[in-house]
């Protein structure tokens, strides 16, 4: 990168163009409280790790051209993202990175420890009461619940497992505000009424089903044979079309990743800022 091309690269930083803030105006549908895009809102995740990786690194601070890079974006799309959540780049220098990921932390809930309770312990509800990630995300698994009578009263973690019949009572005593539901798609409906009814906030749902829940509930749905759909319809594109004639790959929104063993992690909730739904 050229001198010129870094000055710019600095100046910008500290505020997004007059045409990228334009851009924001009615572009995506926003969160209802800070009017944060979703999709700004899916991105946020993918900062926060490229900022602790540069941090890791030992780096102080960033440009947005290097951290955009790090993400997988472009630097206007880094910049306009980050404007939605203030002025956090110093003009001619960049951002400093410790700052930064404190305030992508704290916007995504970091900043407190949120109560989890994972219904559904077959091989994906398993992996996931396995997962170590959670916890180092602001996550807490405080319940683990089943019907099976072979699993109940068994321990992962520390944690014994909950029969399905005592769902109201663990979940009035954990105080739990998110749900995973890792249950076959015929129960799915009935647990997330019960997790709702019970105060439950958020939903990540892995069950192949849309669910119902009322205004003010937000799910995310993650349905892992609809992305590999999704890429094998890119697979069909490139097996089908001549070479030197199809497009540019066209990478489909997906799963991050650092997941554990296959599985994605949890797509961001934040229990205060709106609905978030899985696919619009």
């Amino acid at each position: 990168m050229s001198s010129a091309e870094t000055l710019r690269e600095a100046r910008d930083d500290a505020h997004p163009t007059p045409a990228e803030a334009a851009a924001d105006v009615g572009a995506e549908p926003t969160t209802a409280t800070k009017g944060i895009p979703r999709a700004t809102v899916a991105r946020l995740p993918v900062y926060l790790r490229a900022l602790a990786q540069l941090s890791g690194s030992g780096t102080d601070t960033v440009s947005s051209g290097a951290l955009a890079e790090a993400a997988g974006v472009g630097p206007a799309q880094l910049r306009k993202d980050l404007s939605h959540l203030g002025s956090y780049g110093i003009r001619g220098v960049g951002y400093d990175v410790a700052y930064l990921r404190f305030q992508i932390a704290r916007e995504l809930g970091e900043a407190e420890e949120w109560p989890v309770v994972i219904v559904g312990l077959g091989n994906l509800g398993t992996a996931l009461a396995n997962y170590s990630g959670f916890r180092s995300r602001g996550f807490r698994v405080v319940g683990l619940v089943d019907p099976d009578p072979a699993l109940v009263g068994q321990t992962l973690h520390g944690l014994a497992i909950t029969d399905l019949r005592d769902l109201e009572d663990l979940l009035a005593a954990t105080g739990a505000v998110i749900g995973v539901v890792a249950t076959p798609s015929e129960a799915a409906q009935e647990v997330t009424d019960r997790l709702v009814g019970h105060g439950v906030t958020s939903i990540l749902n892995f069950a192949p089903v849309v669910l119902a829940v009322p205004d003010g509930v937000h799910v995310r749905k993650v349905d892992l044979g609809q992305e590999l759909q999704i890429l094998a319809y890119h697979e069909h594109r490139r097996v089908e079309e001549p070479a030197g004639t199809r497009d540019d790959p066209v990478v489909a929104p997906g799963i991050i990743d650092g997941a554990p063993a296959g599985l994605p992690p949890a797509p961001v909730l934040v229990p205060t800022h709106g609905h978030l739904e899985g696919e619009d």
